[in-house]
C-alpha cells in the first residue's frame, strides 16, 4: 500500500530542475518574468477593451497612437507589432466588410456640372465640401444617409437619414451644413451626378449661397473618393452596416457614429488628429 502511495507522488522542483541542468533560482526567475508578461498583457487588453467600447473597429496603428496616454499612465511600452500579435492572440483584430448598393441615378434631364476640383490643392476647411448618399439596412427595408464632408478636415458637416432616396434628405443635410458653417466664401460643393444633386431645388440653394457646383465625370466614382471613404468608415468601424430594427434605431446609431467619427476617431491623413480638431483650426 505504501509503495503504491509513493509511486503517485510528484517529483520535487529540485529534482525536475536538476534533470534539465538548471537551478531552482533559474526557474523562479523565469516564472517571475512570465507572470509579469501575463500581467502586462492583461493590462494592455483591458485598456484596448475600454477604448473599443466607443470605437469597436479601430485598427492597430490608430490604437497605438490613441492609447499613448493610457499606456504612459500605466508605464507600458508597446509597439505596433507587439500590439498586433497580442490582439491576434486574443482574437481582437478587426475585420472589414465590403458591401455595395446603387444609390446614384445619373440618367436624368437635369444639367450636369463639370469637375472643378480635379488636381486642386485643398488647404483649408470650407474650401470644398463633398457629398454622397449611402444606404442603411432596417428590418423593413433600406433607409438612406445623405452626408456632406469637409474635404480638408474630413469632418462630416451635415447629414440626414431618411427612409427614401427622395431629394428632401439631401436638402436637409445641405441646410444643416450651411447653418453650422461660419465662413463659406469661395466654397465648392462637389458630388456625383445623381438626380438629387442635379435637381433645380438643390442647385438653387447652392447658387443662392454663392457656392460653386462641381460634379464627377460619368462613371468616375474615384473623383468622389473621400465621400465614399467616409461612407465606408461609418459602416466598417461604427457598425452602420448592421440591420436595425427601425428607422428611429438607425437614426440614434447614426448620430452616435457621426459624433464619434468627428470628435474621437483619429485619422492617419490628419496626422492622428480628429476631424473636428482640424476643422476648427482652419475654418
Amino acid at each position: 500500500m505504501k509503495a503504491k502511495e509513493k509511486s503517485k507522488r510528484f517529483a520535487s522542483l529540485t529534482t525536475i530542475t536538476h534533470c534539465f541542468g538548471l537551478k531552482r533560482d533559474a526557474y523562479y526567475k523565469y516564472k517571475s518574468r512570465a507572470d509579469k508578461r501575463l500581467e502586462l498583457e492583461k493590462q494592455i487588453i483591458n485598456i484596448v477593451r475600454k477604448r473599443r467600447k466607443s470605437l469597436p473597429r479601430e485598427g492597430v496603428r490608430k490604437l497605438v497612437k490613441s492609447l499613448d496616454v493610457d499606456f504612459n499612465k500605466g508605464n507600458i511600452k508597446v509597439g505596433r507589432d507587439t500590439l498586433f500579435n497580442l490582439l491576434r492572440k486574443h482574437q481582437m483584430l478587426t475585420l472589414t466588410k465590403k458591401t455595395s448598393a446603387r444609390t446614384t441615378n445619373s440618367y436624368h434631364r437635369f444639367y450636369k456640372y463639370n469637375n472643378l476640383i480635379k488636381n486642386m490643392k485643398v488647404t483649408k476647411s470650407n474650401q470644398v465640401w463633398v457629398s454622397d448618399i449611402t444606404y442603411i439596412r432596417t428590418v423593413k427595408g433600406f433607409c438612406y444617409l445623405a452626408l456632406i464632408t469637409d474635404m480638408h478636415s474630413r469632418k462630416i458637416v451635415g447629414y440626414d437619414l431618411s427612409n427614401s432616396l427622395e431629394l428632401k434628405g439631401c436638402v436637409r443635410a445641405l441646410n444643416k451644413a450651411i447653418y453650422q458653417a461660419k465662413n463659406i466664401n469661395k466654397l465648392i460643393h462637389h458630388s456625383d451626378r445623381g438626380i438629387q444633386y442635379c435637381s433645380n431645388v438643390y442647385t438653387q440653394i447652392l447658387k443662392r449661397k454663392k457656392i460653386d457646383i462641381s460634379m464627377t465625370q460619368e462613371n468616375h466614382c474615384y473623383e468622389n473618393a473621400i465621400a465614399e471613404r467616409v461612407n465606408g468608415i461609418l459602416k466598417d468601424e461604427f457598425y452602420l452596416d448592421q440591420t436595425f430594427t427601425n428607422v428611429a434605431h438607425a437614426k440614434r446609431a447614426t448620430k452616435n457614429a457621426v459624433n464619434l467619427y468627428n470628435e474621437v476617431r483619429l485619422h492617419l491623413s490628419l496626422d492622428y488628429k480628429t476631424p473636428n480638431m482640424v476643422y476648427l483650426k482652419t475654418a
